[in-house]
């Protein structure tokens, strides 16, 4: 936080920060660990999804205390990846359509609810997901009036070409901006 308040007062420009988490507590988790493969248990709409949905509104409060305040944030960092990370990595797993249910039954209402004008952004994982995950989650009505756009990682972006993921999904869903949200060179040893 002191960082970021350092960093806010030396901008001639506001900053937009947007948050993405890596995983919820154990108790919350299908393995009941931080660490590894895991869901969060039950389904969208039940006490550990309400509750996971809660533990966003209250990051943006404490933030906020500081006068830090974040114009997005993601509904999971690499969902997918929680598939096949290694067992020490810390993350939650969802498939499209549990992103589309959490997003629509408890994430998108608690932040609608919530004081704060933080933008929700989807997917933020391989632009190899697009344009399927984007059907999944913003053919939904419900979930689609919550998300402001798609965020997506570069490190597989040699594997399908833009035109096959990004300018499909952006043709489907216009409404939707598309942002690159992670990326870093080296990723691959060749």
């Amino acid at each position: 936080i002191p960082l970021l308040c350092r960093a806010l007062a030396m901008s001639k420009r506001p900053l937009l920060l947007f948050a993405s988490p890596w995983t919820a507590p154990a108790w919350m988790k299908s393995n009941g660990d931080v660490r590894g493969k895991g869901t969060l248990k039950g389904k969208a709409g039940d006490k550990y999804h309400k509750t996971w949905a809660n533990y966003f509104i209250k990051f943006l409060d404490e933030y906020a205390k500081h006068n830090v305040t974040f114009w997005a944030v993601t509904a999971q960092n690499e969902p997918l990846a929680g598939l096949f990370t290694p067992p020490q990595a810390p993350t939650i797993a969802f498939t499209a359509a549990q992103q589309r249910d959490f997003i629509a039954q408890d994430l998108g209402p608690a932040l609608a609810r919530s004081p704060h004008r933080t933008r929700l952004l989807m997917l933020d994982d391989q632009r190899i997901h697009l344009p399927h995950w984007a059907k999944v989650v913003l053919g939904n009505a419900t979930a689609a009036r919550y998300v402001a756009g798609l965020a997506v990682h570069w490190y597989l972006d040699a594997i399908v070409p833009p035109g096959c993921s990004l300018e499909a999904t952006h043709k489907l869903f216009p409404d939707h901006f598309l942002l690159y949200t992670e990326a870093c060179t080296g990723f691959f040893m060749f």
